[in-house]
Parts: C-alpha cells; sequence; structure tokens
C-alpha cells in the first residue's frame, strides 16, 4: 500500500485528495490544525495528525515518525493556504508576512524533509498548490501580499526539481482557477458556478499525475481552469 501525506486534510480540497487517494488504495496521512473538524475516513487506510505546519521543527517531526512508522513516502499533496484582498496602497509588510507565514511556510516546512527523504529514495511526487495571481501579475490586481507569496510557492518549485534532476523526484504546481466550494459559492452568488473547477477534478487530475501511466512526465505546472 503506497503512502501519501496530504496538509489541510479538513479544507474542500484536502478532503476530495484524501478521499481520491483513499478510494484508489493508497494509505493517507492528512494534517490538519488544532480545532479543524475532518470527515471519518477508513482507520486502516487513513491517519490523522494535529500539526502547526508553521512550526518548523514540529513539521520535521511529523515528517521523521511518519517515514519511521511508513518507511516510504510516495506522494505528498500540500493543500494549506488562505486568501487575502488588498492593493498595494493598503498592505504592509505585516500582511504580506502573514500571507507569507500560511502560504510559504506551512508549504515549505513540511515539503523541505519530505523532499530529503524522496531524493535519498530517488523517487516520489510532491504537489503544491498555486494560484493564477502567483504565476502570472495579470491575474495579481488588489491580492498583493497573497499573490507574492504564492509566487514564492512557484520559484521554491523550480528550485527542487533543479536540485532532483538525474531523479525520479517531481515537484508540480497546480494552478486553478476559481474552486467551486460553499465558501466560493457564498460570496460570489452571482458567478457562472459551470467555469468553475471542481475539488473532486483537481484531485482526480493529482492522482493521475502519481500513477503509473504518468511516470514518465515531469510537468512543473498543471493549470486546471475549466472554462474560466
Amino acid at each position: 500500500m503506497k503512502t501519501a501525506i496530504i496538509t489541510g486534510a479538513s479544507g474542500n480540497l484536502g478532503t476530495s485528495v484524501v478521499r481520491k487517494f483513499i478510494n484508489e488504495g493508497y494509505y493517507v496521512i492528512g494534517t490538519v490544525s488544532s480545532g479543524n473538524s475532518l470527515v471519518n475516513f477508513p482507520k486502516d487506510q487513513f491517519e490523522r495528525i494535529v500539526v502547526n505546519l508553521n512550526d518548523q521543527a514540529l513539521a520535521k517531526q511529523v515528517a521523521k515518525d511518519i517515514i519511521t512508522k511508513r518507511k516510504k513516502i510516495d506522494a505528498a499533496i500540500l493543500t494549506v493556504g488562505g486568501f487575502n484582498m488588498g492593493k498595494i496602497a493598503e498592505t504592509n509588510t505585516q500582511d504580506i508576512f502573514k500571507q507569507y507565514q500560511l502560504n510559504f511556510e506551512t508549504t515549505y516546512n513540511i515539503a523541505q524533509p519530505v523532499f530529503k527523504h524522496m531524493m535519498e529514495q530517488k523517487e516520489g511526487r510532491i504537489f503544491m498548490i498555486g494560484s493564477r495571481a502567483g504565476l502570472d501579475a495579470r491575474h495579481a490586481e488588489g491580492t498583493v501580499a497573497y499573490s507574492l507569496s504564492k509566487s514564492l510557492v512557484f520559484r521554491l518549485s523550480e528550485l527542487m526539481n533543479e536540485e532532483a534532476k538525474g531523479t525520479n523526484v517531481i515537484t508540480t504546481i497546480i494552478v486553478p482557477s476559481i474552486i467551486d466550494t460553499p465558501q466560493n459559492r457564498k460570496s460570489m452568488p452571482d458567478a457562472d458556478f459551470e467555469t468553475w473547477v471542481k475539488p473532486e477534478t483537481i484531485a482526480d487530475t493529482i492522482y493521475w499525475y502519481c500513477s503509473g501511466e504518468a511516470l514518465a512526465i515531469k510537468e512543473p505546472v498543471i493549470k486546471i481552469y475549466n472554462k474560466a
């Protein structure tokens, strides 16, 4: 049974990814922050870990414990993150730092030890969640702190793929358009929901890139825009 780590397992996207990987026969370790509820998954295929991923020492220990117990991590899907609005004139460095902590620090702190482990075994897939705002400044108007923090995720992926040349360790950024969640529907009730991307579609895509069919594909950025 292959092993996957999925951070933000209680979120809309995280829950869909957990469900997909369990359905495909993986053993899944899902991380959540304190106080977050989680769908009940089969205990023989799922383990829940409460951890603050902003604490680098705790994140490293979680990764170490998983590696000790499971011996090998085949995939890591890092979905933790958050959003913030604000143009340059109304964004201060504290706003930027908060988004850095939420979107980059939580990603780096778990990606670093997992990447080290995968480099030692010379194979593994890591997926990070990017954004159109982080990929292209033309989509970043009014989201200065958020887009800056997400842009760092892209650079981290590039650096990891450079270090992993010659191995089958691949880091990929998933770039969705608006994800079809209850929260987004509530905040944008007049939008055309059919143009949005469903969490299940993202989960299916991520899983396919972990499958044997995609073994030879080293795609660093996957855009999932639907009709947007």
